[in-house]
């Protein structure tokens, strides 16, 4: 395998973590294209044996990190970015489900939402994890299982879709 399409490989993962860490379509194709683009500029720094998939998601992090500071989100939310890209059609109620999670993670710390989608939606090892948010891994473990409490307590409040009020 050549170094194109040892990247190649690894797009369909950078787009699914951007579109979860970012919330919006649009905004995660540009962080991708940007991880891209500096991973191509800056091929020759990887070194080679190491994980490739895990230094391009650093690459994204750091991107990731770099916008954020330098445009601060807005607090506006577009209802047509809101569910996670599926491979396969969801039905109704499950659409609604995966709707409210995203919705959920989004209310996360930022620290909090990165551990838990390199960790479970990415499936990287704990250690894979820690090198590519730079943190040690006893900080990834933390920051993983406040997330994780955090998460199913806005889901079993039901705090990820708007609560209506009953008018008499």
């Amino acid at each position: 395998m050549d170094d194109t399409e040892a990247i190649t490989a690894h797009i369909p993962h950078l787009r699914r973590y951007a579109r979860a860490l970012t919330g919006d379509r649009i905004a995660a194709e540009d962080l991708v294209q940007d991880t891209l683009e500096r991973a191509w500029t800056r091929f020759g720094l990887w070194r080679r044996g190491s994980d490739l998939r895990a230094w391009l998601f650093t690459i994204m992090h750091n991107l990731h990190v770099n916008q954020r500071k330098s445009n601060p989100p807005s607090q506006s939310y577009s209802a047509e970015h809101s569910a996670l890209e599926l491979s396969v059609a969801a039905n109704q109620e499950g659409r609604l489900e995966i709707t409210d999670l995203h919705k959920a993670l989004q209310r996360l710390p930022d620290e909090q939402k990165e551990v838990i989608l390199l960790i479970g939606l990415e499936q990287l090892s704990y250690d894979e994890a820690a090198k590519v948010l730079g943190v040690p891994i006893g900080t990834v473990m933390s920051r993983l299982s406040r997330g994780r409490e955090q998460l199913r307590q806005i889901m079993q409040r039901g705090g990820a879709t708007a609560q209506l009020k009953v008018i008499k």
